[in-house]
């Protein structure tokens, strides 16, 4: 009785299809179609990969893809190396690959209300003083508001006054 592999290379070799055609056609590596066709299944990169691999392997000599991978995956069975066949550690995987990207997005959207948050205040602040001014400016008040202001025109005043007195 022949194994998995043989029969598969046998079934490649009578419609004459070389392994580089193959994988020109499926991009599958050859040292992986190589080892399908020994039986080194440990040597295949396992799990839905190796199923795939025989898909598109199967696919490409024009044999039936799901007789072929029922087949691999009993021959691999029976070679003591089972393939995960329900691909709980693929979704387990994938599910942690997108609850990292939703995390990620979460918390760039987080960082983003905080941005807007803080742009937001300080635009309100900047129009409060802004409407404070113009308003002050226009009673009249505003110089009186701010006593820095108010000595800042009284010294220069006096260095006006000083300046007068040296010129004379």
């Amino acid at each position: 009785m022949s194994t998995f592999g043989e029969e598969l290379r046998t079934q490649r070799l009578s419609r004459g299809i070389a392994l580089e055609q193959i994988t020109a056609v499926t991009k599958i590596s050859q040292r992986h179609l190589i080892a399908l066709e020994q039986d080194r299944f440990r040597q295949l990169p396992g799990g839905i990969l190796s199923k795939g691999i025989v898909r598109g392997y199967a696919g490409a000599v024009g044999l039936d893809a799901r007789d072929w991978t029922d087949r691999f995956l009993k021959a691999s069975y029976a070679a003591g190396e089972p393939v995960d066949q329900d691909g709980s550690g693929w979704t387990e995987f994938a599910s942690n690959v997108g609850k990292e990207r939703m995390e990620r997005r979460e918390a760039m959207e987080q960082r983003l209300r905080w941005i807007g948050a803080v742009v937001l205040l300080v635009a309100a602040v900047a129009v409060s003083y802004l409407t404070v001014r113009f308003y002050g400016v226009r009673a009249g008040w505003w110089d009186t508001l701010l006593p820095l202001h108010h000595a800042a025109t009284k010294a220069n005043a006096a260095v006006t006054q000083a300046a007068s007195l040296l010129n004379r």
